[in-house]
């Protein structure tokens, strides 16, 4: 039946499993362990678990198997394995399938954390990874190999908003037989067709979108039923990245909601780029939903509409932004982003604080930038919050 459903209704209702006392709300099952009846019973669980049977919280439980099932039928993956953080999803997906001697392609815009992990954890155990501008397929066509393992991009760049071309790069890919692991926080679970426009793996921190509101760490990995049990949950269950029930459950409850509040903050974002076009503080406005942006007409096709987060570079530099920062009176200072309330950061000295002058450059992370994640207040507040911090930085 889920497969009739339109995404709105799949996200309230997708994977739902009741007990014997019918309840409404998804129950939270907060057990690390489970019962069985006899001695046998365990042996045979163990050797196979059935489709609703659980053997340790750490390899799956009932409440977060109905986030896995709801997720992966929302985005039209197979399956889905449901961790900690967005960061151990990242982590996890690409560690449970790489080994020394593998070879990455990436894209280059990446959110700090994620660098990281391919700069330093990934070769200090010998993956060989090369970076490209992941808007230029001759780059892309130029750096894959036949040894290559895995392809690896934001199908958004954070923070200067580039758009990858899935299904280009994901059709170069697969011709040299590598996976394409797509993280695609930005482009969030409500316009994401990633899967299919040809990815292979699709990463989310739940953090965002899906919870929304600021309560949980949280991610998934979502793919095929073979890479997510065979790849992904061996290396999960012993290493110990999963999600525990309660943040399952508040997922759960984002989930419900969360068409409404991004379809609202896109608009949102949208209204608040179109207003701040040509403004005298600023020297670029990035919104890959505006047709100002060099690459609407590829974000259209892809997604439908822009996303939530709208990038500004303020023209008096660090001292500007942090001016602009200190005299918005709605928009809070914070690094997450896709939460119900309006967010800004400053790149340069926060999330990509760690990269040389040199990296921030060649990614377009000038110190004038500023990342604003829209939230679900009223779009003409925002606007003139916008504003009136604009004057003050000016």
């Amino acid at each position: 039946m889920t497969g009739e459903w339109k995404k709105r209704t799949t996200a309230v209702h997708g994977g739902t499993r009741r007990s014997q006392y019918g309840e409404l709300s998804e129950a939270i099952f907060l057990t690390q362990g489970f019962a069985y009846d006899s001695a046998e019973a365990a042996e045979a669980r163990f050797i196979k678990a059935g489709e609703d049977e659980f053997i340790y919280a750490r390899y799956g439980n009932p409440t977060v198997r109905m986030f896995e099932e709801r997720i992966a039928a929302l985005e039209g993956a197979e399956d889905a394995f449901a961790t900690a953080s967005g960061m151990a999803a990242v982590s996890g997906a690409l560690t449970a399938m790489l080994k020394t001697g593998d070879h990455v392609v990436s894209s280059r815009a990446l959110f700090g954390s994620c660098l990281y992990v391919l700069e330093e954890i990934l070769t200090r155990f010998g993956v060989d990874v090369t970076f490209v501008d992941g808007t230029d397929l001759d780059q892309w066509r130029a750096a894959l190999r036949e040894d290559t393992r895995a392809v690896f991009f934001e199908s958004v760049s954070n923070p200067t908003l580039e758009v990858i071309d899935i299904r280009a790069v994901c059709d170069l890919a697969h011709a040299v037989g590598a996976v394409v692991v797509v993280d695609n926080v930005f482009a969030t679970p409500v316009f994401s067709k990633a899967i299919a426009q040809g990815a292979d793996v699709v990463i989310y921190s739940a953090t965002k979108h899906i919870d929304g509101q600021g309560r949980a760490l949280g991610g998934v990995i979502l793919g095929t039923t073979d890479f997510i049990r065979k790849t992904v949950e061996p290396y999960m269950k012993h290493t110990g990245g999963s999600m525990s029930p309660f943040t399952a459950w508040v997922m759960l409850k984002g989930l419900e909601t969360m068409s409404l509040r991004v379809n609202a903050q896109a608009d949102s974002a949208l209204a608040l780029t179109e207003a701040l076009q040509g403004h005298a503080g600023l020297s670029r406005v990035l919104y890959p939903g505006h047709s100002s942006h060099v690459q609407h007409a590829l974000c259209t096709a892809q997604m439908g509409k822009g996303g939530t987060v709208v990038s500004l570079d303020l023209k008096g530099g660090q001292p500007a932004a942090f001016r602009f920062l200190n005299a918005l009176r709605i928009v809070t200072i914070s690094n997450n982003l896709g939460d119900a309330k309006s967010i800004v950061t400053h790149p340069a000295t926060t999330t990509h604080q760690r990269l040389s002058d040199d990296q921030k450059a060649a990614l377009g992370i000038t110190p004038g930038l500023v990342r604003l994640s829209v939230g679900i207040e009223d779009p003409d507040d925002l606007i003139a919050d916008v504003k009136q911090a604009l004057a003050a930085a000016s």
